[in-house]
């Protein structure tokens, strides 16, 4: 397998794009990766990139985006934060990458068992992790199913916090960029969130 070129890059639709990140993803958790010539990539993509998504998740280290979706060198842009936060430095790299790197899908893409949002459940307080936290507290008050022991302890209310975590980074960005809400109401591109599974290794796609 190739990597991307301005013409293969062109040539994709935004659900192109995100079935692309679902059959890596297959094959991934089939253990079937596809062959590929990183060496013969690094020369492919030495004079440019053409990315087709931008993905922001979590830096938990079993989290890396271009192994659990089977991608190569110069296919994704992997944008990485505690709790997959949106912050303005990660808005400006996702406007570069649909505005001017061609890039045609943004995936928000949370996990289970997620650190971050566990520390945020116990409220956790210690210097600029508690601003990263504060992130994440919009996510927890959304949360109003469970009523007892919402903490870190209750792994089902870090689940569904994880979760619409998920959806409040998507609500953030397109209220705070005016450039990716535009692309997306063109359709020129897609948004989509999505978990990861830490057990299984499978990404559950929320498209709707």
């Amino acid at each position: 397998m190739k990597a991307h070129d301005k013409k293969s890059q062109d040539s994709l639709t935004p659900q192109d794009a995100l079935d692309y990140l679902k059959e890596g993803n297959n094959r991934f958790i089939n253990n079937l990766r596809a062959n590929r010539n990183l060496l013969q990539m690094v020369n492919d993509t030495s004079e440019g990139q053409w990315p087709f998504a931008i993905i922001l998740s979590c830096i938990d280290s079993r989290t890396a985006t271009e192994l659990i979706f089977d991608q190569g060198l110069g296919d994704v842009f992997s944008v990485r934060v505690a709790g997959n936060v949106v912050n303005e430095d990660v808005l400006g790299s996702m406007e570069y990458a649909v505005k001017y790197a061609g890039s045609k899908l943004i995936v928000v893409l949370g996990h289970t068992k997620c650190g971050a949002v566990t520390s945020a459940c116990n409220r956790v307080k210690d210097g600029n992790i508690t601003a990263l936290m504060h992130k994440i507290k919009p996510a927890i008050d959304k949360e109003n199913t469970v009523k007892e022991e919402r903490n870190g302890k209750n792994a089902e209310f870090v689940e569904k916090v994880a979760n619409l975590n998920v959806f409040h980074a998507i609500e953030e960005i397109r209220e705070r960029s005016d450039i990716i809400s535009a692309l997306e109401k063109e359709g020129r591109i897609l948004i989509v969130g999505g978990i990861y599974d830490v057990e299984t290794g499978i990404v559950d796609f929320f498209e709707d």
